[in-house]
C-alpha cells in the first residue's frame, strides 16, 4: 500500500513541480488579498507613529489659528489697553510657542510677548507694508488681525507669530507614499522573477535532455542522463535511462543473433558444397550411360539445378561475407567495357544454349569508373544470371552504354515477364540485394524499370 503524501513512482508531493507551482500561485493569491492589506496596514501605523497627533493638532492647523486670532481681535472692539493688554497675557499662557504684539490707532508698539528688538517703536505705513511682505510664506506663521473693526483707523492691530513646526506636519501623512509605491512594485517583480525562474530551471532540464535524445554514442544509441532531481522531470530522466539500458539490451541480443545467423549461414554453405560436389559426379558418371531421351533430358535437368543450387550458395556465403563487412573490394581506374565484353563473352555460349538473342551494343572508346574488377564482374554474373533463370522466356537480352550529360550509363535489359510475375526461382533476391552491395560500396547507383514486357537496369556513377 502507498504511503499518504507521495505520489504514483515513488515522488513526495513536496518534491513534484506540481507542488512547487502551486506553491508560487498560492504566493501570488496571497499578494492581493492578504499582503498588500497588511502592508497597507503596516505604513498607516509607520505613518501614525512618525507623526503623534500632538505634534500637528495641538492648535490646530494654520486656518484654524488665524479664524481663532480674528475672532479674537473682533471681541476687543473699542477695549481698553488695559483689557486688550489681559487678553493677549491669556492668549500668550494658552499658546506659549507664540509671540504676540499689538500696535494701536496712533502707530506706537505697545504690548509684546516676549520683546523683539527689531519692531519699530513707532509704526509707519512703510514699516507696516515692509513688516507684512517679510511674514508672508515665511518662519513663523505670521497672522495680523485689526483690533474691532476691520478698518483698523481706530484701535490698531494685534499680531500673533508662531513657528510652523507647530502648525504644520513635518512628515505630513503619504510623505513616504514613493517607498509603498515602491514595496508593492518590488512584489510584483519578485512574483515575476520567481515564476521565470521557475519555468527557466525546467527549460533547461528539458532541453539538456533534449540534448542526450540527439547525441549518439558509438553504438548509434543515445547516451544516458544523470537524474537531477525525484520530480517529473527526474522520473521522465529516469525512464529515458532505462529506455537507452533496454536499447542497448537489444542491439546487443541483435548483434549476437546476426552473428548466429552469419555463422549458420556460412557453416551451411560450406557443409552443402560437399553433397552438391557428390552428386555431380554422379550425374557426370550418368551422362556416360546409355540412357534415353527423356533420361538425358532428366540428367540436364538435375545437373541445371545443382548448378543453380551451387550459385545460389555462393550468393548467400557472398551475402553473409558482405553484411559482416568481410568482402574485401579495391577501387581502381577499369575500363568497365573491357569488363563488360569479357564477362558477355563468358555468358555467351549459355545464352546461345538458352535461346537468348544477345544484342550488344557497346562503343568503341574507352570508358573508365572507379570500381573493383572482381566486383563489377559479380554484378553482371549476377545480372546475367537472372535474365537465364527468370527472363529466358522473352529470348532476349540488350548490353548497352548510353551517354547522358558528362556521364555513361550501363543499361541491361530482357523481354521477360518482369519481377513481379512468378518465374519459379527463389534466388533473385540474394542476388540483387548483392548487386546493391557492391554497386553502393563501388559508389555507383543503380536503377530498375521493370513491367509486363520485360526488365531494365541502369548503372551509373552517383
Amino acid at each position: 500500500m502507498r504511503k499518504a503524501g507521495t505520489r504514483e513512482g515513488g515522488i513526495r508531493f513536496r518534491q513534484t513541480l506540481l507542488s512547487r507551482y502551486l506553491l508560487i500561485i498560492l504566493f501570488a493569491f496571497m499578494f492581493i488579498p492578504v499582503i498588500f492589506p497588511l502592508t497597507s496596514i503596516g505604513y498607516m501605523v509607520m505613518q501614525k507613529n512618525a507623526n503623534p497627533q500632538s505634534d500637528y493638532l495641538k492648535y490646530g492647523n494654520a486656518a484654524s489659528l488665524e479664524a481663532m486670532w480674528h475672532k479674537e481681535a473682533s471681541l476687543l472692539s473699542e477695549a481698553q489697553p488695559e483689557r486688550i493688554d489681559g487678553r493677549l497675557r491669556e492668549l500668550k499662557q494658552a499658546y506659549p510657542e507664540a509671540s504676540v504684539f499689538w500696535v494701536d490707532a496712533s502707530g506706537a508698539t505697545r504690548l509684546q510677548m516676549p520683546e523683539q528688538d527689531r519692531l519699530p517703536a513707532q509704526w509707519t505705513q512703510a514699516d507696516a507694508i515692509r513688516f507684512m511682505k517679510a511674514s508672508v510664506g515665511g518662519d513663523p506663521y505670521t497672522v495680523v488681525a485689526f483690533i474691532g473693526q476691520a478698518s483698523g483707523a481706530e484701535t490698531g492691530f494685534m499680531v500673533m507669530q508662531m513657528p510652523r513646526s507647530v502648525i504644520e506636519i513635518q512628515n505630513p501623512i503619504g510623505v513616504d507614499t514613493p517607498y509603498y509605491i515602491a514595496f508593492i512594485f518590488v512584489m510584483f517583480v519578485f512574483f515575476i522573477a520567481l515564476s521565470l525562474l521557475f519555468f527557466r530551471h525546467i527549460r533547461r532540464r528539458l532541453l539538456r535532455l533534449q540534448a542526450a535524445m540527439a547525441v549518439h554514442g558509438d553504438d548509434g544509441l543515445p547516451m544516458p542522463v544523470v537524474q537531477t532531481k525525484p520530480d517529473e522531470i527526474g522520473q521522465l530522466e529516469q525512464s529515458f535511462n532505462r529506455m537507452v539500458e533496454q536499447l542497448k539490451a537489444g542491439k546487443e541480443r541483435e548483434r549476437a543473433e546476426e552473428e548466429l545467423r552469419k555463422r549458420l549461414i556460412a557453416n551451411l554453405s560450406h557443409d552443402l558444397r560437399t553433397p552438391l560436389t557428390v552428386m555431380n559426379s554422379h550425374v557426370y558418371s550418368l551422362r556416360k550411360e546409355a540412357l534415353s531421351e527423356a533420361g538425358q533430358a532428366a540428367v540436364k535437368q538435375i545437373e541445371q539445378k545443382i548448378a543453380g543450387t551451387g550459385s545460389l550458395i555462393d550468393n548467400l556465403l557472398s551475402y553473409t561475407l558482405m553484411t559482416s563487412g568481410r568482402y574485401p573490394l579495391k577501387l581502381e581506374r577499369q575500363d568497365m567495357l573491357r569488363l563488360i565484353r569479357e564477362s558477355a563473352a563468358d555468358w555467351y555460349p549459355l545464352w546461345e544454349q538458352e535461346g537468348i538473342e544477345a544484342d550488344i551494343g557497346l562503343p568503341d572508346e574507352s570508358v573508365y569508373w572507379r570500381i573493383d574488377k572482381e566486383g563489377f564482374r559479380r554484378v553482371l554474373d549476377n545480372l546475367f544470371q537472372n535474365v537465364v533463370r527468370h527472363a529466358k522466356g522473352g529470348r532476349y537480352i540488350g548490353i548497352s552504354v548510353e551517354a547522358h550529360g558528362d556521364r555513361q550509363i550501363l543499361s541491361v535489359c530482357d523481354r521477360g515477364a518482369g519481377m513481379n510475375a512468378d518465374s519459379g526461382g527463389k534466388g533473385a533476391g540474394i542476388g540483387l540485394a548483392i548487386v546493391g552491395y557492391l554497386l553502393s560500396e563501388m559508389g555507383l547507383a543503380w536503377h530498375t524499370e521493370s513491367a509486363d514486357s520485360g526488365t531494365k537496369v541502369l548503372i551509373y556513377p552517383k
